[in-house]
C-alpha cells in the first residue's frame, strides 16, 4: 500500500518587496523600508482636542495641540496612499479603571482639586471620560480614520505597556515606526521610548506633533531623540522623499 503524502504544515510567512524611501532628517538623512514601516498617531481624540472635552473643561488650552491636525490629516493620507498601515493609538480605559493605579488616578483630578478624573461622568454630558467606546476616547472628526486603519486603545502614557500594540506590529513585520500626535513630550514620547527600547527604528514627524507644554520641553525631547532614540523629520521632508528631486518615485529593490 503505497503512503498518501500529507500537505504540510506551512510556517512560512508572506515576504515584502522593499520600498525604500530617503528622507532628510536631523540630526542626518534617514532611509528606511515603507513596506516594514507603520504610522502611530498618538491621542487625536475628542477628550484632549474637542472644545468640550476634558482637557479644556480642565482649563487646559488645547489651541496648541490644535495645530497638528491639519499636518497629521495630510500625513495619514499621504501614507496611506503609499500602503503605510496607520494605527491611531487613542487613550480608552475601562470604566472601572481596575488596571489604572490609584497614583494614576489621581493625578487625573490633581490629587483630588479638579475633578472629574479618569472614568468619571463628563461635565458636559458627552459619557465617561476616556471610557473606552465612550465620545471622549474617539478621534477628532476633522482627522478620517480609513476603513484600513487600525485603532488600539491604551491606559498609560506609553502605548506598549500592558497593550496589544506590539503584537500587532511584529505580526505586520513592522520595524520602522513613525510617529505624530499630542503630546509630544508625554504620550508621545513616552510611546517612541518604548518602542526604541523593543527594538525598533523611531522617526519623530516633529510637525505632526504637538504639546501644551513651554517651548524648552520640545527642545528637550528633540535633543534627546538626536542623542538616543532615532530622527526628526517633517511632513514636507517626507513628501518631497516620496518623489525624489527628479521626480523619481520610492525605490524598489
Amino acid at each position: 500500500m503505497s503512503e498518501i503524502e500529507e500537505e504540510p504544515i506551512s510556517f512560512l510567512r508572506p515576504t515584502t518587496v522593499p520600498r525604500i524611501l530617503r528622507v532628510a532628517a536631523s540630526p542626518k538623512t534617514v532611509e528606511f523600508d515603507l513596506s516594514r514601516s507603520a504610522l502611530i498617531v498618538v491621542d487625536m481624540q475628542n477628550d484632549f482636542l474637542h472644545h468640550e472635552g476634558w482637557f479644556p473643561a480642565k482649563g487646559i488650552d488645547a489651541s496648541p495641540l490644535l495645530g497638528a491636525v491639519p499636518v497629521v490629516d495630510r500625513l495619514t493620507n499621504l501614507l496611506r496612499r503609499l500602503q503605510v498601515p496607520i494605527i491611531w493609538l487613542n487613550w480608552g480605559i475601562r470604566p472601572d479603571c481596575a488596571n489604572i493605579p490609584h497614583g494614576v488616578v489621581e493625578r487625573g483630578t490633581s490629587y483630588g482639586s479638579k475633578p472629574p478624573g479618569y472614568g468619571d461622568e463628563s461635565a458636559n454630558g458627552r459619557g465617561r471620560i476616556l471610557v473606552k467606546g465612550d465620545w471622549g476616547s474617539q478621534t477628532i472628526d476633522d482627522l478620517t480614520v480609513g476603513d484600513e486603519d487600525l485603532t488600539i486603545y491604551k491606559h498609560r502614557l506609553s502605548g506598549f505597556w500592558d497593550s496589544e500594540l506590539d503584537s500587532v506590529l511584529r505580526k505586520k513585520g513592522i520595524t520602522t515606526l513613525l510617529f505624530a500626535g499630542v503630546n509630544i513630550d508625554r504620550c508621545v514620547f513616552s510611546t517612541l521610548q518604548d518602542a526604541s527600547f523593543l527594538g525598533y527604528d523611531c522617526i519623530m514627524v516633529e510637525d505632526a506633533c504637538a504639546t501644551s507644554s513651554p517651548d524648552f520641553v520640545v527642545q528637550a525631547v528633540k535633543y534627546l531623540m538626536h542623542m538616543l532614540y532615532g530622527v526628526c523629520t517633517t511632513y514636507e521632508n517626507i513628501l518631497k522623499g516620496t518623489a525624489g528631486e527628479n521626480g523619481r518615485q520610492v525605490k524598489q529593490h
